[in-house]
């Protein structure tokens, strides 16, 4: 099962924000989120709005609307 998790890091250490118990020597996965966290998320959602909004599927409502 995955799961996010929200921390931070001090003194070179990765801090999480909220409890979690995270049995010994489980393995982890760090993303580290620039400044900036709202251009993260758009730009990390991008693709999958492309993907929704750009397909040759809806060129028919495009026709539709042309008639």
């Amino acid at each position: 099962m995955l799961k996010t998790l929200w921390a931070t890091v001090r003194q070179g250490k990765i801090e999480l924000l909220e409890s979690a118990e995270l049995p010994e020597g489980v393995r982890v996965l760090v993303t580290v989120l620039p400044d900036d966290e709202a251009e993260f998320w758009l730009n990390a959602s991008q693709t999958s709005l492309d993907a929704v909004w750009d397909n040759a599927e809806d060129d028919v409502y495009a026709q539709l609307l042309q008639a």
